[in-house]
């Protein structure tokens, strides 16, 4: 193999933003080793988006090394209208929020407009309202059809255009907005390969977004994001209905208990592991990294557990869009992964439920990989299924070799933990395949003459075409 003593299976997301958007940066960014790249849409523009899919492609031929592209579409936000500067509230203040097509009271009391008209009804007397992240905590202690009368009761500044949380409060917002519509027929048309749906509540989100992809005509996976407690309730169904699932933990970590949050976590984990389906940590991994150097040891702790975990991807955000040091932050990343991986535990997933019988003899070709000792497996597929199984088994320390001969399926084998994949033509002799992805294989340096892969293919017997599991040492 390449490295007998080390791949590199948890993958690296990266946002990007003005500190990497440039070709030098990206050239950089991609070079040190991310898999995937974000576009946060929350502030993106869709000419922003033509322009940087096409400059990662074109910088991605030039390295001969490709990423991803996943779209993160804005969603559905409740925020504060605009204010003369930061205002400064003090414990005990009182501020109202009117809807937008109402006058402010009239009062002496602050009053903001919000841009969602069902606020008056959708909250109760009593009820604890976030604004900017959970930096100022107000309760409401009065209402009436159009506004909203709080307390302050932890002071803060507030300025224009805040996002506010109501932790337990069903919001009838839709999970498409006509922004996300748009930046959405974008991005099919500059060619994403995932769309992360943000403050996804039920099932029937992710099945608008999907049935939306259709009507595009876009194959892209969908990536749904648990950041409230809806999303957290409904969990189960969502990661059924869902492609990949993104603990989001900045808004999660506001609308449920803080102290709650490790445990939320791993129930994502262990759910999606159970499902077979990808899940990414993201947020606050290595935000100190924002504006310093070197990460705090809190922050390499979390990223380890995230690691132990067998998360299939973690990802930056801050941490490359503005920050000071995105490179040195992917460089932590890759440390840390390749000092942890090595230590957990070699048993397969043990909890996957694999319906189907090729899916069970992934499992096979799993264990025997592991047990060859510097060995790989190597699958071809057209669909990734067959891969995204084997990623979700977490044979540790076997490389999956994925080759396909489709385009946008070769971008999305990018995100399963430990897959590894290859846009290859394939040839309508199945062995001539095979033989062709070893002779790549040995050309890229991913293994070396004597080494014993493991082989999932179709084999034609008489006239049936039937599913086999071989053992192939490289020429």
């Amino acid at each position: 193999m390449k490295s007998p003593r080390y791949y590199r299976h948890t993958k690296i997301i990266a946002t990007l933003g003005p500190a990497t958007e440039s070709r030098e940066m990206l050239e950089k960014l991609i070079a040190a080793g991310v898999d995937i790249l974000r576009l946060n849409m929350a502030h993106a523009s869709r000419e922003w988006v033509t322009n940087t899919v096409q400059r990662i492609r074109e910088v991605s031929d030039k390295l001969e090394r490709h990423v991803a592209v996943m779209m993160d579409i804005k969603g559905p936000e409740i925020r504060t209208g605009d204010v003369d500067g930061l205002v400064d509230l003090k414990a005990g203040d009182l501020i109202d929020f009117h809807v937008r097509s109402a006058e402010p009271s009239g009062d002496e009391v602050l009053s903001v407009s919000v841009n969602y008209p069902d606020l008056p009804a959708d909250v109760e007397v009593g009820q604890i309202v976030l604004v900017d992240s959970g930096l100022l905590r107000l309760r409401v202690i009065n209402k009436d059809e159009h506004h909203v009368r709080c307390q302050v009761l932890t002071p803060g500044q507030l300025g224009s255009r805040r996002h506010i949380n109501l932790p337990g409060v069903h919001i009838s917002l839709p999970s498409l907005t006509e922004k996300d519509r748009e930046d959405l027929a974008a991005g099919v048309t500059a060619g994403i390969d995932f769309v992360a749906l943000s403050f996804v509540r039920q099932a029937s989100d992710v099945q608008i977004l999907r049935s939306f992809l259709d009507e595009l005509g876009c194959d892209a996976r969908i990536v749904s994001k648990i950041e409230e407690q809806a999303g957290v309730r409904n969990m189960r169904e969502i990661i059924r209905a869902s492609d990949a699932i993104m603990v989001a933990r900045g808004d999660l970590g506001i609308e449920i208990e803080y102290h709650q949050l490790p445990l939320v976590q791993t129930e994502l984990v262990r759910a999606c592991q159970a499902e077979g389906k990808p899940v990414i940590i993201a947020t606050h991994l290595l935000e100190s990294m924002v504006s310093a150097p070197m990460p705090t040891r809190a922050e390499i702790s979390d990223i380890s557990n995230a690691v132990r975990e067998q998360a299939d991807a973690v990802m930056l955000s801050g941490e490359t869009t503005t920050g000071a040091y995105p490179l040195e932050a992917v460089e932590v990343f890759k440390n840390i992964i390749e000092s942890i991986e090595p230590k957990v535990d070699t048993q397969l997933n043990s909890c996957i439920v694999l319906r189907e019988p090729k899916a069970k003899m992934l499992r096979s070709s799993a264990t025997l990989a592991q047990e060859l000792g510097n060995s790989g497996i190597v699958v071809f597929t057209r669909s990734g299924f067959l891969a995204y199984v084997l990623g979700a088994l977490r044979p540790r320390g076997v490389p999956i070799f994925a080759f396909t001969d489709v385009e946008h399926v070769f971008h999305q084998l990018l995100l399963p933990w430990g897959v590894e994949p290859f846009l290859m033509e394939f040839s309508d002799d199945p062995e001539k395949t095979i033989q062709d992805a070893l002779a790549y294989l040995k050309r890229r340096d991913w293994c070396e003459t004597g080494t014993w892969l493991v082989v999932i293919t179709n084999v034609l017997v008489g006239d049936k075409v039937i599913d086999s599991l071989q053992l192939r040492q490289v020429d």
